[in-house]
């Protein structure tokens, strides 16, 4: 199923996190013993189906219709629908019920900033969030679109953002395509990046 759902990713052109990239999450879930999970951006439940294995529960948000009903068959086919729940909704709109020790920040990255400041207060004490393509394909802002170079600035102003925060503690690593990995500055930070 899982080399199914990479394939199926690739061929329809959907997004779905990079090989190393998910190396690099499901490691962090191992040793951050992370139990539940947020994920913001389902896609088509690629990455929420490969860390279900490590985890207890996840909770996954999508606004794309189409989206929502291709994660459920994924999610449905591999028997996972009582560990992962897909909610079909604006990330924003979204009000969490507890705390969570993942926060998987994987959807529009215009929004990553607007996401952390929104998700953060629902982050378990030793919790981590995990930002997913901040080095954006490695793209050279200044022979791109309009666009594309607007929204590599914005990731590299949520970088600079998530390096000034007080009360937390960022590493960064261009693993996959880029990755962050933040936690409470009064949680016990492992220097492992």
């Amino acid at each position: 199923m899982n080399a199914y759902l990479k394939a199926f990713g690739q061929e329809k052109k959907i997004p779905i996190i990079s090989d190393e990239g998910l190396s690099f999450l499901l490691k962090e879930i191992k040793q951050h013993q992370v139990k539940s999970v947020l994920e913001i951006g389902t896609a088509i439940g690629y990455s929420a189906i490969m860390m279900s294995d490590y985890v207890d529960s996840i909770i996954t948000l999508e606004k794309d219709e189409t989206m929502v009903e291709l994660a459920n068959k994924h999610i449905l086919k591999s028997n996972l629908e009582s560990k992962i729940k897909v909610v079909h909704t604006d990330a924003i709109l979204y009000k969490p019920k507890g705390l969570f020790d993942l926060i998987f920040i994987d959807g529009p990255k215009a929004q990553y900033e607007k996401y952390f400041n929104y998700f953060s207060p629902y982050l378990s004490n030793k919790g981590i969030i995990i930002c997913d393509n901040l080095n954006f394909h490695h793209l050279d802002k200044n022979k791109v679109s309009k666009g594309t170079k607007r929204l590599i600035e914005k990731l590299e102003s949520f970088k600079l953002f998530l390096m000034n925060q007080e009360a937390f503690e960022t590493k960064f690593t261009d693993e996959g395509d880029g990755m962050s990995l933040t936690r409470r500055k009064d949680a016990i930070f492992n220097n492992h990046l």
